[in-house]
């Protein structure tokens, strides 16, 4: 028996060892190949395809087992670079955004909206055509010289909402309730589990905020079709581009036409022969080509772009998550660096844990003390994603940034009425009053909930010390505009949150003005660690549990699975704005 097992276990290994042979080589040929050189031919157009561009920052990531430096170029601001590298490639006649998804928020939308903008300023062409545009994917597309549809396509046009799920019923129905201590009467993150609906504040806030957003939504496209904005509003209202029909007669779009078509018009434009095809690049390839060609490395002057992106956690931190960890070193590394400049801080993030805010924001403060810090706010800057940023010597936010949020919360589940109907009971022993920690099977002792409530306020009269003194404003002033109120970015200027309303461009810009340099070149930060399991799921070879789960379930209930999984994930005193906003 012995022997077989030898044999068995002898057999196995050689197994795993040449698979692991087999993609390390795999991996090695990704690498070579990444390095190929894409050159632009002649007379091409750019296929604007956004469906892996996720991130403001795409990441740089060391695999260590390989001693690989991996800096890939499909983050937002790679794609909007290599637009501008593009305004003046003459080997790019035009930009073709067909059937285009994004996952982009609102606020990454209109950053890429306005590289395009720009890039129509040489002349060139920017063309869409979909079989659906959705209202996010028509305010990008709407920047467009000519819009398609097809005949039988269907375009999305009726102003924002948004919904909430409450859950007070149910805990009361089935014993499973969340305990909940929080400071701010428009936290609204724990509405759910203490209301059946919407109080009124956070009605209030919500409208004001969908309003502010679509305001800021259809203006662009009132400027780009040259629709007035009362005549969008009343097409929202009416659902009057419900149709292609519909959609052509209300300006909204020009054309509408098969795929075909679309693609003969293009080839008319840049003058190719219908029977032949014309050049394509996509957009990552001609990021990853040419987009770092305008560096001018022999520029000594450098601004460090250090991007905070997702939600905010303890630990290192990854692409989509922001820990301490790659924060310091960032940091650290940006301030030290004699060469570099200035700061400039990328948010995009709801917030999370408030001692990792508390920790960034430290790091911040010791660098602001040896040069300037300017922030640029993305999507979201919200509660603990403003703590990080209310220090800065200068705001910069977008008119669709949701910020504010400034307030804390903790929640604890507890099961012990569900555990008691079927007639499972805890008892305790302990040596002192205090002694037992919080147990979600026994009901909420008053003094934890005493100390806890303490806690809560500490670290919210720490968040309004933080804001009232990078602000330049009293407590009881930010004690005012706080209370967890979220606002847009052209609200929060009104109430001194943000000073102005740009893009990372112009927080670059404040921040060589502040420095008082003229030529300069940006290196992006924080860098990540990577394992060959990463590696291995990254080739579809070893997928994640998460990746697997995904696949089963499908994107929207795996999107309910990680909220669930974020709930049970947080630690301590979260500065969160909990609930996401989603936009429809």
């Amino acid at each position: 028996m012995n022997f077989l097992k030898n044999v068995l276990a002898t057999i196995v290994g050689l197994f795993l060892f040449f698979m692991i042979c087999f993609f390390a080589l795999l991996f090695i040929s990704a690498i070579a190949g990444s390095s190929d050189e894409v050159k632009v031919k002649e007379n091409s157009v750019i296929e604007l395809d956004l469906a892996k561009v996720q991130f403001d920052y795409a990441g740089k990531t060391n695999y260590k087992e390989f001693n690989y430096f991996a800096n890939p170029h499909n983050g937002l601001f790679d794609i909007i670079k290599a637009l501008k590298y593009a305004k003046t490639d003459n080997n790019v006649k035009g930009i073709s955004i067909l059937n285009n998804n994004t996952s982009l928020g609102i606020a990454q939308t209109k950053a890429l909206r306005n590289a395009l903008e720009d890039f129509k300023k040489s002349g060139k062409f920017v063309y869409s055509y979909s079989n659906i545009y959705t209202q996010k994917s028509y305010y990008l597309n709407s920047v467009a010289n000519k819009l398609y549809i097809n005949p039988v396509g269907q375009l999305d046009f009726k102003g924002f909402s948004a919904e909430y799920m409450f859950f007070k019923d149910f805990q009361e129905k089935t014993g499973l309730k969340m305990e909940v201590i929080r400071h701010g009467k428009y936290k609204s993150a724990v509405e759910p589990f203490l209301e059946n609906k919407m109080s009124d504040a956070n009605k209030i806030q919500t409208s004001e905020l969908l309003q502010a957003i679509w305001n800021a939504v259809v203006t662009d496209i009132s400027k780009s079709r040259k629709i007035p904005v009362e005549t969008l509003n009343d097409i929202a209202n009416n659902l009057n581009g419900r149709t292609p029909q519909l959609a052509l007669q209300n300006h909204l779009i020009d054309k509408i036409a098969y795929e075909d078509v679309y693609h003969n018009d293009i080839k008319k434009l840049i003058k190719v022969a219908e029977d032949k095809d014309y050049e394509t690049i996509k957009i990552e390839e001609y990021s990853k080509s040419v987009a770092t060609q305008n560096t001018d490395l022999s520029t000594k002057d450098k601004i460090a772009i250090v991007y905070a992106q997702g939600e905010i956690m303890g630990g290192e931190g990854d692409v989509n998550v922001i820990g301490e960890g790659a924060m310091h070193k960032a940091l650290k590394e940006a301030r030290e660096d004699k060469n570099v400049k200035a700061v400039v801080l990328r948010v995009d993030s709801p917030g999370g844990s408030a001692l990792t805010s508390e920790l960034i924001w430290r790091e911040i403060e010791l660098t602001k003390k040896i040069k300037p810090v300017v922030v640029s706010m993305g999507n979201y800057a919200a509660s603990g994603g403003y703590y990080i940023s209310c220090n800065a010597n200068t705001i910069f936010a977008e008119s669709t940034t949701i910020t504010g949020s400034i307030g804390v919360f903790g929640m604890l589940p507890n099961f012990s009425e569900a555990t008691s109907r079927i007639g499972i009971h805890v008892d305790q022993v302990k040596t002192h009053n205090n002694a037992s920690s919080y147990s979600p099977f026994r009901p909420l002792d008053d003094n934890f909930k005493q100390f806890t409530t303490e806690g809560i306020e500490n670290v919210y009269q720490t968040f309004l010390t933080r804001v009232a003194a990078g602000r330049k404003m009293t407590v009881e002033q930010v004690d005012a505009i706080a209370q967890g109120r979220v606002w847009s970015g052209e609200e929060a200027i009104k109430i001194g949150l943000v000073d102005k309303i740009g893009g990372l461009q112009d927080a670059l810009q404040e921040a060589a003005k502040l420095a008082k340099i003229k030529a300069y070149r940006t290196v992006d930060y924080p860098e990540y660690e990577k394992s060959f399991e990463d590696v291995l799921a990254a080739f579809g070879l070893a997928q994640s549990k998460e990746n697997l789960i995904k696949q089963e379930i499908g994107e929207d209930n795996y999107f309910i699975l990680q909220k669930i999984k974020q709930l049970s994930m947080q630690k301590g005193i979260q500065a969160r704005m909990e609930y996401q906003l989603i936009i429809n």
